[in-house]
């Protein structure tokens, strides 16, 4: 197994390497040192951080007082269901809500008159307005549950004793919570600043012009509208360099056990009376609102006429190769994931942590890497190799497949490492075989490894930019479908397809999270 892990990890950093042998090998050139010296560049990078800055601050300010809402009010109204709703919300696929945020505030949607009386006729969805609204709605939920599970881990010894020196409200802030989730905090932030910093579909669709173009959607339109290698090059390592680096310094602080189950294991805590009460049921209500907005104006933008014009058979034959697709790559990425975890825990094991935390990074150093310019650096090296419109396909699998192993190793890593920390050094006494010990394994990672598979199946299912290089008419996937439809301002069509892909998003969380519990 610790030579499948090799491999694994020799695959995906050689998916990695030809990418950028494709850029680097098509101009003799090299990259664009001049750019260093333009305005241009100068206004994408500040852009580009400015809008990642601004999205994680307040995924993370806004998630804060919604978790203690959660943690101290166990008896909140559909608890468990809010949960689930930020989950979907974290892995939903980004033209889902997009298509949503246009029909709810767009220049025509449903709420754009109100939006219009508040802020003076001066609101407009296009730009840093549209692009924080819609990273806030995807990480801030994703904040939440992460949040909430460092709150429950907090002893409840530590509230007793803080009742018995009668703690004020503000010193069990001070010295309880504070403490307890800083840590997280700063680790939340960064993750959430780089998934911003590298966002795409997002910033291409809400942008609205050059102000608010990303180092991501830069290279894009260098390499699509321009084919300017050399300066897609100089972006590409800009955004590597910058994203990179910040991800080393997240994954060597540590990680958070994100995205985890809700075990609803009762625990004492104080109990907020009065006022306090009332705005913390305040915000849970105010924010279950927020959520499902952009989810009800899908539906709300689709009228008896929209649904009987519609031709449903040409949406059956894109969720097909959809959910096909998302299948495949996740199975594989899980594969992937776990075999290249097993080199890195016998680093962990013998107490390597500069070699783990290095492999580790290579491991998910797809969620770093320019998705665009890993797709077009792949098309340019296989151009000349093989025949891309009749194997395209085959290469959106593979990619998508690279980029959703990141996730797979994030999530199994915390419980394949609990498991080494317990039963390691007694199967290691019992001389048990590779087969023995996986009899014992699957039992202690089978809830995770569920729970898991269905959340890179659905993040499988969602992706534009790689099928936007590879992708052909005859081999059509649901996300570039609904591209499609919005980019030629069929909202309608649009929602319908969404409605249908969120469906299915919605019930590959539900179904999973049932085995899942079936298995607990």
């Amino acid at each position: 197994m610790k030579v499948a892990g090799w491999i694994s990890l020799l695959l995906t950093s050689l998916i990695t390497i030809l990418a950028f042998q494709g850029l680097i090998g098509f101009s003799d050139q090299g990259p664009d040192w001049g750019l260093l010296s333009d305005s241009y560049f100068h206004s994408i990078l500040a852009f580009s951080l400015k809008q990642a800055l601004l999205s994680a601050l307040l995924s993370v300010l806004l998630a804060w007082p919604i978790a203690r809402a959660l943690y101290y009010l166990p008896d909140l109204p559909a608890r468990r269901l809010f949960l689930a709703l930020c989950l979907l919300c974290f892995v939903m696929p980004t033209l889902v809500l997009i298509t949503g945020l246009v029909s709810l505030l767009g220049r025509s949607g449903a709420l754009s008159p109100l939006v219009a009386t508040i802020f003076g006729g001066d609101w407009n969805l296009y730009g840093l307005n549209g692009i924080l609204l819609a990273h806030i709605y995807l990480n801030m939920p994703f904040a939440v549950r992460v949040f909430y599970q460092q709150f429950k881990s907090i002893p409840d010894s530590s509230w007793k004793l803080s009742m018995q020196l009668k703690l004020s409200r503000w010193q069990q802030l001070r010295i309880i919570e504070w403490r307890s989730l800083r840590g997280t905090a700063l680790v939340l932030f960064g993750f959430v600043f780089v998934l911003c910093f590298n966002s795409f579909a997002i910033v291409l669709a809400l942008g609205g012009g050059p102000k608010s173009t990303t180092l991501e959607v830069a290279i894009y339109q260098a390499l699509k509208y321009d084919f300017n290698i050399p300066e897609a090059l100089m972006l590409a390592w800009t955004q590597l360099l910058i994203a990179g680096g910040l991800f080393l310094m997240v994954s060597r602080f540590g990680s958070s056990h994100w995205l985890s189950i809700d075990t609803a294991r009762e625990e004492w805590r104080p109990v907020p009376t009065g006022w306090r009460a009332r705005m913390m049921q305040c915000s849970y209500f105010m924010i279950w609102v927020a959520l499902l907005l952009p989810l009800l104006a899908l539906f709300s933008g689709v009228t008896q006429g929209d649904l009987l014009r519609i031709e449903w058979g040409s949406l059956l034959k894109p969720t097909l190769i959809t959910v096909g697709l998302g299948i495949l790559s996740a199975s594989i990425g899980m594969a992937l994931a776990y075999a290249m975890l097993t080199p890195i825990r016998q680093m962990n094991l013998s107490a390597q942590p500069r070699k783990r935390v290095l492999f580790e990074w290579v491991a998910t150093h797809a969620l770093v890497a320019p998705a665009m310019v890993m797709s077009v650096g792949l098309f340019i090296f296989l151009l000349p190799i093989i025949d891309i419109d009749r194997w395209g396909i085959v290469f959106v699998g593979i990619l998508n497949t690279a980029l959703v192993v990141p996730f797979a190793v994030q999530k199994l890593k915390p419980r394949l490492y609990q498991f080494d920390a317990q039963y390691n050094a007694l199967t290691r006494s019992l001389k048990l075989n590779g087969r023995q010990r996986w009899a014992i394994e699957w039992p202690f990672i089978r809830s995770v490894f569920l729970s898991t598979y269905a959340l890179v199946l659905v993040l499988s299912m969602g992706d534009v930019a790689i099928f936007s290089i590879f992708g052909t008419k005859d081999w059509t996937t649901l996300p570039w479908l609904i591209y499609g439809y919005a980019g030629t301002y069929r909202i309608a069509e649009a929602s319908i397809a969404s409605i249908v892909l969120l469906s299915l998003c919605a019930f590959i969380l539900w179904l999973f999270e049932k085995v899942q519990a079936r298995h607990a």
